[in-house]
């Protein structure tokens, strides 16, 4: 293992512009300190830390605005693309990079430029990745000096997967790497034990007896979504130095250095144009049966062929989810682009990278007006009547009056008139990615 060192890149600075100013807020809150209060999120890949911090974004009842400092350990930002946006909602990116090793440097120069730029802050929120290690972050605001007269770490807020957090706190790492999974634990003021409608109760109390053998004085707190009041986890004034200095007596040592896992890695794919997100979700089914294990995270954020609005995915191991999102439409001047971020173990780039780049949308080999056959467990003769329909590429009216899309634009799905002489449909093929609630004729297109 050697240091993570974490490339600098290029920020993008918003602001949140709905609530009162962090006087008034200090009043009521009963604050003393002047300083603007920050609150590190944190968790290990896939836990929901985007997800809560949406909905504290979103939240009415705390009436205060925030900037945001994103960090994304791979080279494409996927994240900033899936946090609610809002007309003033505004985001710092730090890509690229560890914060937790880029912390004194990135991190300290951005908290900086923030002081100088703005004023009436309630607070700001670091959503760190969920490689890093939340003590270098925390960090920052005892040993430079002009981040600590500017802004108090108000608490470190950490957020579990009830699912997949015991296999990651078991897991053995190389000689002089730390886990990242305990760090965070150790750390946290608050621990949101997220995603609890994925395991029994029996298992949840496992859970939460392992996160009390490594920090036996905090606060857990039960969830699904992330849905907590975020008055629960802002503004609570819970990091205490001292507290921290006697669990990591070397806490404000600034020559250590934090050194990530050599086999955990990161690809990026981006690009202007569009894919075919039937025959993605296809791809990723086969990848997920094959790398599960080793697939930590992966999320993306795609312009589909035919359709208005963003299609939006993210997964952890085998639990895959995604849609379009009406809220995230594509802009009549916004290009239409696709980001997509795997982070896993020994991870084969360039399989990845061409197995994305397969699913982009080309030009089809049939038009309106030809006929066709269409595999609806069987191959069913039919005409195409529209291409890129509800983002399939053939919309389909079969011999009976029925109509079918045609998902992907290969020999699997739609072909040309075999007279005949063609073999059997493979049902198994034709399984309904397009129409999953559908238990009979799941090729039927909606009308």
């Amino acid at each position: 293992p050697i240091p993570c060192k974490g490339d600098q890149s290029s920020r993008r600075l918003r602001f949140s512009r709905a609530g009162q100013s962090f006087a008034s807020m200090a009043k009521v809150v009963g604050r003393d300190d002047a300083r603007v209060p920050v609150t590190i999120l944190t968790g290990f890949l896939g836990s929901g830390k985007t997800t809560l911090l949406n909905h504290i974004l979103a939240s009415p009842s705390h009436g205060m605005r925030f900037a945001i400092i994103e960090n994304e350990f791979g080279e494409v930002g996927v994240d900033e693309k899936v946090i609610k946006e809002t007309s003033d909602e505004q985001i710092i990116e730090v890509m690229n990079g560890c914060i937790c090793c880029t912390v004194r440097g990135d991190l300290a120069v951005a908290l900086k430029r923030l002081r100088e730029k703005t004023s009436g802050f309630d607070g700001i929120i670091i959503e760190t990745t969920g490689l890093a290690d939340p003590a270098p972050v925390a960090q920052t605001f005892f040993v430079d000096e002009e981040v600590r007269l500017s802004y108090s770490l108000d608490g470190i807020i950490t957020v579990v997967d009830a699912k997949h957090i015991l296999e990651r706190l078991r897991e053995e790492k190389p000689e002089g790497v730390e886990n990242e999974s305990v760090e965070q634990l150790a750390f946290a003021d608050r621990v949101l034990l997220n995603k609890c409608d994925l395991v029994d109760e029996k298992a949840l109390e496992e859970v939460q007896k392992a996160i009390r053998g490594i920090n036996a004085n905090t606060e857990i707190i039960r969830t699904q979504y992330g849905q907590v009041d975020p008055k629960r986890l802002i503004n609570i004034q819970s990091f205490s130095l001292e507290n921290v200095l006697k669990m990591d007596p070397e806490f404000l040592n600034t020559d250590g250095e934090h050194q990530h896992d050599l086999s955990v890695s990161s690809v990026s794919v981006r690009f202007e144009g569009e894919l075919n997100h039937q025959q993605l979700r296809m791809w990723l089914s086969d990848l997920m049966q094959e790398q599960a294990k080793d697939l930590f995270r992966y999320k993306g954020v795609l312009a589909v062929k035919g359709m208005p609005d963003k299609f939006i995915f993210q997964g952890v191991h085998m639990l895959f989810s995604g849609g379009f999102d009406e809220r995230f439409r594509w802009a009549a001047s916004e290009v239409r682009e696709c980001r997509l971020v795997f982070i896993g173990r020994n991870l084969d780039k360039a399989a990845l990278e061409q197995g994305v780049m397969e699913c982009k949308v080309g030009p089809l080999r049939f038009k309106v007006g030809d006929e066709v056959e269409a595999n609806c467990g069987t191959w069913t003769p039919g005409k195409v009547i529209k291409l890129w329909d509800d983002g399939n590429p053939y919309r389909i009216r079969l011999q009976d009056g029925e109509e079918c899309w045609g998902p992907v634009d290969t020999e699997d799905f739609v072909r040309k008139p075999s007279n005949g002489k063609g073999g059997a449909g493979n049902g198994k093929k034709s399984s309904p990615w397009w129409d999953e609630g559908a238990k009979k004729q799941p090729w039927r297109a909606r009308k």
